[in-house]
């Protein structure tokens, strides 16, 4: 299990990885835009959950999770993800972008929910980071303690 400070970082480690052979994991079909029965927030992240969780409480974004999930541009290109690589990931949520700090916490242990994450959520068009809405399929796996 790897552990990083931002996703960033694992973005950046993942792309060598995944265009080096990796399986690409095919784009959900509505991967382009959020679908109307998505749950919105104020601050523009939709998201729907796609497997109800086990677990009863929600991670603070103070702490760490252990996740598994895959990322696509809105085009369908997968651009990341640790269920390529066959190994999970623990982060601190306050150490992501905006959009996983956010979507995390309306989460449970067990649940895997989509995530479109706006670019004002994900890296805000900086260069050498996917632009625009970014999608994720994200399953919480433990919130550490």
């Amino acid at each position: 299990m790897r552990s990083l400070l931002s996703l960033g970082s694992l973005l950046l480690l993942s792309l060598a990885a995944c265009s080096g052979g990796g399986d690409m994991i095919p784009a959900p079909p509505d991967v382009a835009a959020p679908p109307d029965d998505a749950e919105r927030t104020a601050s523009g992240l939709a998201s729907r959950v796609l497997v109800v969780g086990s677990g009863t409480v929600h991670p603070t974004a103070t702490q760490s999770v252990e996740v598994h999930y895959t990322g696509w541009t809105t085009d369908g290109e997968m651009f990341d993800s640790s269920v390529a690589r066959g190994e999970t990931i623990e982060f601190p949520l306050n150490g992501v972008i905006a959009g996983w700090t956010e979507g995390l916490q309306l989460m449970v242990e067990g649940e895997t929910r989509r995530l479109w994450i706006p670019e004002e959520l994900a890296y805000g068009g900086r260069p050498g980071r996917p632009a625009g809405m970014l999608v994720f399929d994200v399953e919480l796996i433990r919130v550490v303690e």
